[in-house]
């Protein structure tokens, strides 16, 4: 059994196709079903089914896959750690929503690394809902955003209060009108980041919940664009209050007063548990809780304008 063999297993176990499997690790078809025909053929066992269109797990192959799993995660961490001892770094892997990647991490990784000598911070912007897999496969140190759901080997530490509110350009006409019944924004033009409807997101929810269409919204290559956007009077879109703040005070945009708005929400900074997490991982978790980690990531509101915000740290796109 090799590390090859098991990576490929896992690939189809979470990918559903031996296709999918080979497209994400960059090999051949035939390579991928050597590898877990190799596996079957060492464990007795036939691990998956065809079924439906895509497989089936048997028992021994749900449990193959949990371990393999982490057999994959312990190689790639380890291999993290000795590069990172080789370059005398601290590398970080930081995984959040789009909007986490654009709005939040830069302001929080650039006042940690001055915490932090030698500091190497690298995030995905990814869905919500491979948080989870991300953390146990060791592909992420950290996740910033929602807490990812319940699981034994990770945990979450909420760090940060936040209001969601639904802004508009200062001339656009339900300005005027006040307890604006939510259900009546479905109709509007809707301005959104690359995930701006990711379900698994407080936004992504809210706008479910009052019958947004996917796909008539416009998808912006950044939040920052989507806001911009709004701000010349393309249409509407939620926004983090205290992001926005400065752009509200100089009357770039309105909040729209919807009722049941502003929602509340809580970031959490996620990771395994105490004895499995890296040092710098746990020092990251540590300072999100502080006041210096607050102060910069409410400091966007103090007169950054949108159109001079630039993501000063590497945004890497998961498939």
């Amino acid at each position: 059994m090799t590390l090859t063999q098991l990576r490929a297993f896992v690939a189809v176990a979470r990918l559903g196709s031996v296709k999918a499997a080979a497209e994400s690790l960059g090999v051949t078809e035939p390579a991928v079903s050597g590898a877990v025909a190799a596996l079957r053929r060492e464990l007795g066992d036939v691990l998956f089914i065809r079924a439906g269109g895509g497989i089936s797990l048997t028992p021994g192959g749900q449990r193959l896959a949990a371990g393999a799993a982490e057999i994959v995660g312990l190689a790639e961490e380890t291999r993290h750690r000795v590069r990172q001892a080789s370059a005398g770094t601290a590398q970080l892997r930081v995984a959040s929503t789009e909007t986490g990647a654009e709005q939040v991490l830069p302001a929080l990784l650039a006042a940690f690394g001055r915490r932090q000598p030698e500091l190497d911070a690298d995030t995905l912007a990814v869905p919500v809902g491979v948080f989870g897999e991300l953390l146990r496969d060791r592909r992420a140190d950290v996740t910033i955003g929602p807490a990812p759901a319940p699981h034994p080997a990770i945990e979450s530490v909420p760090f940060l209060r936040f209001q969601l509110v639904v802004v508009a350009a200062p001339g656009h006409p339900l300005r005027q009108q006040s307890r604006i019944v939510p259900g009546l924004l479905s109709r509007e033009p809707w301005l959104f980041g690359p995930a701006g409807m990711d379900p698994d997101t407080l936004a992504g929810a809210f706008l479910a919940r009052i019958g947004v269409d996917p796909a008539k919204a416009t998808a912006f290559p950044s939040v920052t664009a989507s806001l911009n956007a709004v701000a010349a009077g393309d249409g509407v879109t939620l926004a983090l209050l205290h992001v926005v703040r400065e752009e509200l005070r100089r009357s770039h945009l309105v909040v729209l007063d919807v009722l049941g708005m502003p929602v509340n929400g809580m970031l959490y900074a996620s990771t395994l548990a105490p004895d499995r997490r890296s040092s710098v991982a746990a020092a990251l978790c540590r300072f999100v809780t502080t006041p210096a980690a607050t102060q910069a990531l409410l400091a966007r509101s103090n007169g950054v304008p949108l159109t001079e915000f630039r993501p000063p740290v590497h945004v890497t796109l998961w498939s």
